[in-house]
């Protein structure tokens, strides 16, 4: 069973930062694939970042790259998701998932249905 549980939302304003946490309880989390996913109010998932755990290799949605930063803590097997210079538009609720793909690849899975496991979800609320 694989569980994962999220940390790190809150209000801020435009233009600060806010690190997401996403604490993960698998077997053997090297064999997995973790990602984030964002879905605002009327809106559907949307793909923001993943990371393949066993070599750290890691792919954005356009709109956030250069400005969110996924990473992983291999000692506590937690995802992290630095967002820096957050706007209006990044309000939603963040959601991390994983999904278990032995085998890697290079190719990142960017649709939620791809995505077995996931958490509860952490609301991230950016005021102008």
């Amino acid at each position: 069973q694989v569980q994962l549980v999220e940390s790190g939302g809150g209000l801020v304003q435009a233009g600060d930062s806010l690190r997401l946490s996403c604490a993960i309880s698998a077997g053997d989390i090297s064999l997995y694939t973790v990602a984030w996913f964002r879905q605002a109010p009327g809106k559907e998932f949307e793909f923001v970042a993943a990371i393949r755990w066993s070599d750290g290799v890691a792919n954005y949605e356009d709109s956030v790259k250069g400005r969110f930063t996924i990473s992983k803590d291999n000692a506590r097997n937690t995802a992290l998701l630095q967002m820096d210079g957050l706007q209006p538009d990044d309000t939603a609720v963040y959601s991390c998932a994983a999904q278990f793909r032995p085998f890697g690849g290079p190719i990142f899975p960017t649709q939620n249905y791809e995505y077995r496991y996931w958490g509860q979800g952490t609301q991230v609320t950016v005021s102008s």
